[in-house]
């Protein structure tokens, strides 16, 4: 018999045979029998198995909810070589999961319902074991990366991960594009506009705190591609509606959704990189937000000025170009998905939730994939056993099979709100509270000053080109015209006290045309086409407006006698003119956007020479001297040239912000202290396009100040954070 059993995979086979046994007899109550049967099986047929410490012996939350007893040496003896790292069935673990609070062996004795003190050790000491575990991990983890090396599947996940990065920059900028077009044809007003404009960085301030505290209890890839998915849905949804507040909320959505891009596509592939790569290549991975920006602004170029492109179901329903772009703009988000389906789950992610063979596996493959591209094919995965951590998950008690699914389910998710929420406190603790609020304080700031100007620039530029078109406006005072047909552009005029009489427009655009105390009498209008045109103080007498888009808004405390209205063009109509203007913001957003290249490239190359914090600290600096600059920008041109300086700089600055909050903080809470920060940051940004937006066309000093102001509270706190240069990945 003992013979029978030596092997190991027979003698499980036959305490499983056992254990079936028993639950056949025994029925609900199997759980309490299995140990002790297992137990006495063990003493008689399988001798060569040493007697468990009970240090090693904790509860594992599987997935289906239930719970079984961990057996830590199945990671450090010889069984690892085999089960352990080759993969095994899930069969091969007896669960417990019919009853909860599993005591120990030595326990099993005792009266049902009772708990002695003995069963469980002692919080503390679990957490100083989990400590020193994920201490142990740390070293084993980089030697392994360094045995992986760098290859072919970094640089695939590379690109992946950059697809999901690109779409974050997308949606920054779509708003922006679109607005001049959709406030038109959704009649938007001012406050409307506004909230417009914030509503992605609300969305994605609430998408990052979700996302990255949710990527650290259920894993970075399953919750990036949930992340993703809701962006793609709802950015897909909000390129057909009409409604101005449908908008709104599908843009809202949109911004939640890619909310958890930044915080967990930088943590995800940090841990597939060793330590002498991690701030070279996370600053290579920061390009890809530079494309998106540039992906952006090129569609847009491309397609929303052609209107021609738009068609109209009657007049309930319009799709003109600028929903296309919208559409355009949601494929990157669907490449990322699609691209990420094809990669695994971080490895690190796995350890540290226990999982050591899943872990293994993905190592193994990284491994393999990287020898066989660099022509070394017959080289072995020499690791067998990868230190895990010991994982503290309360049991909770699920009600059993006969507790609705939807009660299950309202458990299951209230017990992940505790734990993600119980996670983030622990970012306050004692060891890390000093860490978080001096970064905290350095997200804001650049936040504030950076997304302020970046913002404020484009609306100078916009009110610089309004006062050099002011200046060319033409003014026609006390006119009389009679008898005479207009079919020939009228732009940018101001007419002031004329008469008109017996007077026909055909088929022509007015722009930036103001009648001011006139009057028109038996006039006609015909198929008028107009932007910012208003009537003021004006009276019809007798006059017919056939399909035009004169509105009676567009009447400003003007009298109608006699005068009709037939065929009017229904909703807001675009600017069928400002193609010209259309084209300048798409380029000054595209070169704002291209000129953070050389800054992305230098920080790259020298992030892991002169460390993080100089980079930080010194690209803060200089920042902050740039933006004394503006003062001197009294020219649409030189706003663009200094638009262009700002960029450039302060991207060193971001890069090395992302690679010190990676870094600064353990696995088990990379993601929700980064999704924290970067929602801190969406706050920010809020708040400085807010403030600086108020000051366009009254003064520069205000913004300049505050951005300057911010930048060197930045750069000083910087240089108070801990260099993570040469330091393993905790």
């Amino acid at each position: 018999m003992e013979e029978g059993y030596r092997d190991r995979s027979a003698f499980i086979k036959g305490a499983k045979d056992i254990a079936k046994e028993v639950k056949r007899q025994a029925g609900k109550k199997v759980g309490r029998h299995m140990d002790r049967v297992t137990d006495e099986y063990s003493k008689r047929s399988y001798t060569r198995f040493e007697e468990e410490d009970d240090d090693d012996d904790y509860p594992v939350q599987a997935q289906d909810g239930s719970y079984y007893r961990s057996n830590s040496r199945a990671n450090d003896d010889e069984g690892a070589h085999s089960d352990s790292t080759e993969g095994h069935d899930e069969d091969d673990e007896i669960y417990e999961g019919e009853y909860q609070g599993i005591p120990r062996n030595d326990s099993v004795e005792k009266a049902d319902g009772q708990v002695g003190q003995s069963q469980f050790r002692d919080m503390t000491q679990y957490e100083g074991e989990r400590r020193k575990d994920q201490e142990e991990l740390a070293q084993q983890y980089e030697t392994i990366l360094q045995e992986c090396g760098h290859g072919r599947f970094q640089w695939t996940l590379y690109f992946v991960l950059g697809l999901a990065l690109m779409a974050d920059g997308v949606e920054i900028f779509v708003v922006g594009f679109v607005l001049p077009s959709a406030e038109k044809d959704m009649c938007l007003s001012e406050p409307n506009k506004g909230m417009l404009g914030l509503i992605v960085y609300l969305g994605m301030m609430v998408g990052a705190f979700v996302w990255g505290g949710l990527a650290d209890r259920i894993g970075r890839r399953q919750t990036l591609l949930i992340s993703l998915s809701i962006n793609s849905v709802f950015a897909f949804f909000s390129s057909f509606v009409q409604g101005y507040s449908s908008f709104l909320f599908c843009r809202l959505l949109s911004g939640v959704g890619i909310g958890g891009s930044i915080p967990i596509v930088f943590s995800y592939y940090s841990e597939f990189l060793a330590q002498e790569k991690r701030g070279e290549h996370l600053s290579w991975l920061c390009m890809f937000w530079m494309f998106g920006g540039i992906y952006a602004a090129a569609m847009a170029w491309a397609i929303i000025p052609h209107y021609g492109w738009s068609f109209q179901m009657g007049s309930a329903y319009q799709f003109h170009s600028w929903r296309v772009f919208v559409l355009v703009c949601a494929f990157p988000s669907v490449a990322a998905i699609a691209a990420l389906t094809t990669m695994p789950e971080s490895p690190r992610f796995f350890l540290e939730n226990g999982k050591h063979d899943e872990a293994w596996m993905i190592l193994k493959q990284v491994h393999d994939t990287n020898m066989r591209a660099k022509g070394y094919p017959e080289r072995v995965f020499s690791v067998t056993t990868i230190k895990t951590v010991k994982q503290m998950d309360e049991l909770v008690d699920m009600g059993g099979e006969a507790t609705a699914w939807h009660k299950r389910w309202r458990i299951k998710l209230t017990n992940l709100f505790h734990q993600v929420w119980g996670n983030f406190l622990t970012v306050f603790n004692p060891e890390y509270r000093r860490i978080t609020y001096m970064m905290m304080a350095v997200w804001f700031s650049m936040s504030f000053s950076y997304y302020g100007l970046t913002v404020w620039f484009p609306d100078m530029i916009k009110y610089l080109q309004k006062q050099e078109y002011s200046s060319r406006t033409k003014v026609f005072i006390k006119e009389k015209v009679e008898h005479m047909t207009f079919n020939f552009t009228l732009e940018n005029q101001i007419h002031r006290n004329g008469e008109y009489f017996n007077n026909k427009f055909l088929n022509l655009k007015m722009k930036s045309m103001v009648f001011e105390d006139s009057l028109f009498e038996e006039c006609y209008f015909e198929d008028i086409t107009s932007s910012n045109t208003f009537f003021k103080n004006c009276t019809f007498i007798s006059t017919l407006f056939y399909n035009t888009d004169l509105f009676k808004y567009r009447l400003i405390n003007s009298k109608l006698i006699n005068s009709t209205f037939l065929h009017n063009k229904e909703g807001c109509m675009l600017d069928f003119s400002d193609e010209n203007n259309a084209y300048m913001i798409y380029f000054v957003s595209f070169l704002g956007t291209l000129a953070v290249l050389p800054g992305n490239i230098v920080s790259a190359l020298l992030m892991d020479k002169i460390g993080r914090l100089r980079m930080l600290a010194g690209s803060s600096v200089i920042s902050c001297v740039s933006c004394f600059f503006l003062s001197f920008g009294n020219s649409e041109s030189a706003m663009i040239a200094l638009l262009c300086l700002f960029g450039g700089i302060s991207i060193a600055s971001w890069n090395a912000l992302d690679v010190l909050t990676v870094e600064l903080y353990p696995s088990d809470k990379r993601t929700t202290a980064f999704g924290f920060l970067n929602a801190l940051c969406k706050l920010a940004a809020v708040l400085g396009i807010s403030i600086f937006q108020s000051f366009v066309g009254i003064t520069k000093a205000v913004p300049i100040l505050f951005a300057s102001g911010a930048l060197a509270v930045g750069s000083f706190l910087a240089l108070k954070l801990p260099e993570t240069r040469g330091q393993v990945l905790q």
